[in-house]
């Protein structure tokens, strides 16, 4: 890692992003890129149809599963083995990054190891990088500076739906250092941000563990099967007091004597969200929502936390936690309990459970009739086993809440540093010693 400064007080080069070093280099995107495979688009509609999609196959990935500078493994369409074959040009390889080509132009991601293999489709493109030239992680950091991103939104055609198409990007000036100090860039960025990734993946393991709970409890009845048989539950006493040894009869088959049938609709209602373009976010502590999870921040909330997001319109029926005060856009609804139910844990998974993606409203834009939803059967344990599970789970999710706070300590140092580095104004040692303290 080189302890040089790659510029000195006044030796700048203006550019459409910002100023960069005086002695940084400059090519357009193509140059950078494998020659013949730099600027894809994806596999036109007429190579790939929606009714092709499988459940169980190699991951296709779309504008919806371009995170931070990472895809997004969730709710992942997958082709067949054939579909692959045929469409194998449009297969990703680790060092890839895919850009949206529709919509949001300025989300792109990285494609990892794990990644490798699988497709992109039509609304992405994809760039592959000529690594003996310029770093995958340096390159797909430079397009997160804020200057890329404002630049690329302004080219793309499109007044309703901005659009890239391979020669817009091609033709973007890229500047750079040498390669060596790209690697120690993408270094310095990359340890935050592999730190970030690793906190989200111990927080799906604890949401993981809390569900398996609710499963184990609400869905599968184990414990009332055990009681039932004679068998050890393998909970402690005052748990296991709290569960029958028999089952009754409901409308939705048999369940835990002394537990109710209810509809969604008589423990919750889900509050349409409000209107917040992202031109109108000012910089703050309260996490915005859309359909698909949190998309921002901004200085004033909606709500008071913690609190349940369910995606309304684009990703219908995903369900989210929000572990703070929050702002869900006009794009989901949000759950406000009743008091039948007051277990918003509860009332999480048991919305996950149900299969709300399938109670579309008929409309061009698919979206969740909350009336469906409402008309859903649960089965809802009395308030003294709620309450337990509250308490065993509230633990995981309190652990989750200091993990995100690390996480956006993290995330805000990473976008300081990132423009000043990749503007080469901030010397690399500098930077990398302000991340050793962080982590």
């Amino acid at each position: 890692m080189t302890s040089k400064s790659r510029c000195v007080p006044g030796n700048r080069q203006a550019s459409v992003y910002g100023s960069f070093a005086g002695d940084f280099k400059s090519d357009r995107l193509i140059d950078l890129c494998e020659p013949g495979e730099g600027v894809q688009t994806g596999p036109f509609g007429s190579q790939l149809h929606q009714e092709d999609y499988v459940s169980a196959g190699i991951p296709i990935i779309t504008v919806e599963h371009l995170g931070e500078n990472r895809i997004l493994h969730s709710n992942l369409p997958g082709v067949s083995d054939a579909d692959r074959a045929r469409l194998s040009r449009y297969a990703l390889r680790r060092g890839d990054i895919v850009f949206s080509r529709v919509g949001s132009v300025d989300r792109r991601a990285l494609v990892w190891e794990d990644e490798d293999g699988w497709l992109f489709s039509g609304r992405c493109l994809r760039i592959r990088p000529n690594q003996s030239r310029i770093d995958s992680r340096y390159l797909s950091y430079f397009f997160g500076l804020p200057g890329f991103k404002e630049h690329i939104r302004a080219i793309a055609v499109g007044a309703t739906m901005p659009s890239l198409n391979t020669q817009l990007l091609s033709n973007v000036p890229i500047y750079y250092p040498p390669l060596s100090e790209q690697h120690a860039v993408a270094h310095i960025l990359g340890t935050l941000d592999d730190k970030i990734e690793l906190n989200r993946r111990m927080n799906e393991t604890l949401e993981e563990r809390a569900r398996a709970l609710f499963k184990s409890w609400f869905i599968d009845f184990d414990p009332v099967y055990a009681k039932a048989e004679g068998c050890d539950p393998g909970l402690p006493a005052d748990i296991a007091a709290l569960f029958p040894d028999s089952f009754e009869n409901s409308e939705l088959g048999e369940i835990p004597k002394g537990w109710t049938a209810r509809k969604v609709g008589e423990l919750l209602e889900l509050v349409y969200g409000k209107a917040l373009k992202e031109s109108d976010r000012r910089s703050g502590t309260v996490a915005v929502y859309g359909s698909n999870g949190q998309i921002g921040w901004h200085d004033e909330k909606l709500e008071t936390g913690p609190g349940i997001i369910v995606g309304r319109k684009g990703n219908p029926g995903i369900v989210t936690w929000a572990p703070r005060a929050f702002y869900a856009i006009d794009t989901t609804f949000y759950v406000v309990p009743k008091p039948s139910c007051p277990s918003l844990y509860f009332l999480f998974f048991a919305l996950q459970d149900i299969d709300l993606p399938s109670m579309g409203a008929d409309s061009a834009v698919p979206g969740l009739n909350r009336n469906l939803a409402y008309l859903s059967a649960v089965s809802l344990p009395p308030l003294a086993v709620l309450k337990r599970f509250d308490q065993s789970v509230g633990v995981l999710f309190d652990r989750m809440n200091q993990t995100q706070c690390e996480s956006r300590t993290l995330t805000a140092l990473r976008d300081t540093l990132l423009p000043r580095l990749l503007s080469g104004e901030l010397r690399v040692d500098v930077a990398g010693q302000l991340v050793e303290v962080n982590l």
